[in-house]
């Protein structure tokens, strides 16, 4: 049987080793921490959303960003200081913005096949995550975060999600503990939240119940091919350097993707983008009462929030190019505090536990996902800020692309960030698995 490397723990590594392992291959999956899901999948916004599969590269939100520049707690930060890797991606964002439209769209297919498969996973593995089925709801303050906001909703449409106009008073309805003036919103029913933690592990002990080894508290010090197998050398947990060969590798390794790519010969333009969240610990019942039960995504601030079980409540949001630093910064904490304060002004704040997390970025802001240049390297990473609402579809699209290659030679299907196609033809009619 080919045993297959996969590369990271996060919610891809663990989605792509349980796929790879329910279609019959040995899995070993590296990673350098001691559990799963002890990064960027630790502590997320929590949002399973198709309704926030926008890309980034689009004018106004580049100019917003501009204005951002000298303000600490502005929802985007980017450190001035010099650093090639950085602003040669910020070049090739910019060049993203003629396929703002297309890769919105493609984005949402894929968070549309991905909830539903993901729904499925965990009824079959009776995993529970504080799951929330109840959608997300979208609010805006003025007539032009509206207009964008339809906009956005024909390209999710486009894309196979549903979502519903609200004005005021449908929001206040549909959350009557939300403070604030708006004018109306969005509700997308069929988007869903949920602590990535608790998936990720769940997921991991389903897919070690199917064979898929863990090599955890692992540092892997290079990869490398010779033209037919995958040269592993690794530190593994007692500090012993050793050496693995794999038929084939699934790098998912986050903003570590980048530099395992370079050595088996591929080029994947990831940069770390910091992404902070609190946990409010809801201590007293009128916390309880009074914290949303409902998702919430506030487009003008770039904040999330998402409501676990009941006596937790997550707010998450920011974007910081700093590189890979993983600091948590309190100007960048104190804007979730206080909006947490203005909206939800009778939830205690006391109890908050903050975090932050490197997300992987491409500069089109799709993940890269499919075969790399060499036999049996493959990728599934660079999912931004949406790892958890696609890891199901891009797992899923992997492990098809996995099994062309090595049980059908010649048959290699060609998925990448540029040329990715939709979603759900990518997963629906695969007779041939």
């Amino acid at each position: 049987m080919q045993n297959i490397a996969v590369i990271g723990a996060g919610i891809t590594g663990v989605t792509t080793a349980y796929e790879l392992a329910a279609r019959g291959f040995a899995v070993t999956v590296y990673d350098r921490n001691r559990y799963a899901a002890m990064e960027t999948s630790f502590a997320n916004g929590g949002q399973l959303s198709a309704s926030n599969a926008e890309v980034w590269n689009y004018p106004a939100t580049i100019a917003k960003g501009l204005t951002w520049l000298m303000k600490p707690d502005a929802p985007l930060s980017l450190s001035l200081k010099p650093g090639w890797h950085k602003y040669s991606w910020l070049a090739q964002f910019l060049g993203n913005i003629p396929n703002y439209r297309a890769n919105t769209t493609r984005t949402a297919e894929l968070a549309v096949a991905a909830r539903q498969r993901m729904r499925d996973i965990a009824a079959r593995e009776g995993i529970a995550f504080d799951r929330d089925d109840r959608g997300i709801l979208h609010f805006y303050a003025t007539e032009a975060q509206m207009a964008h906001a339809r906009r956005v909703s024909e390209l999710l449409a486009a894309g196979g999600v549903e979502r519903v106009e609200l004005d005021a008073e449908g929001i206040r309805r549909l959350e009557p503990r939300l403070k604030g003036d708006f004018i109306g919103g969005f509700h997308t029913p069929g988007d869903a939240t949920g602590d990535i933690h608790l998936f990720t592990t769940g997921l991991a002990r389903a897919s070690a119940r199917l064979g898929v080894t863990y090599r955890m508290e692992t540092e892997i010090l290079s990869c490398r091919h010779d033209g037919t197998d995958t040269h592993i050398r690794y530190r593994d947990a007692e500090g012993q350097v050793r050496h693995a060969i794999h038929p084939a590798i699934v790098v998912c390794a986050g903003i570590g993707s980048r530099a395992i790519a370079r050595g088996l010969g591929d080029r994947v333009n990831i940069y770390p983008v910091k992404g902070y969240s609190i946990t409010v610990n809801l201590e007293d019942d009128i916390s309880v009462q009074a914290a949303p039960e409902l998702s919430l995504l506030d487009d003008a601030a770039k904040i999330v929030t998402s409501r676990l079980g009941r006596a937790r409540f997550r707010v998450a949001g920011t974007a910081e190019f700093a590189g890979e630093n993983r600091d948590i910064r309190a100007c960048r904490i104190r804007p979730l505090v206080e909006w947490v304060n203005r909206h939800f002004p009778a939830v205690s704040t006391r109890q908050c536990v903050p975090w932050a997390g490197l997300r992987p970025m491409t500069p089109s802001m799709m993940p890269k996902v499919g075969p790399g240049r060499r036999a049996g390297v493959f990728y599934n990473t660079g999912h931004g800020h949406l790892g958890w609402t696609l890891s199901a579809a891009t797992a899923d699209l992997v492990a098809q692309s996995v099994e062309a290659q090595l049980r059908r030679p010649g048959a290699v299907m060609p998925l990448t960030a540029e040329n990715m196609p939709p979603a759900r033809a990518a997963l629906v009619g695969a007779s041939d698995r």
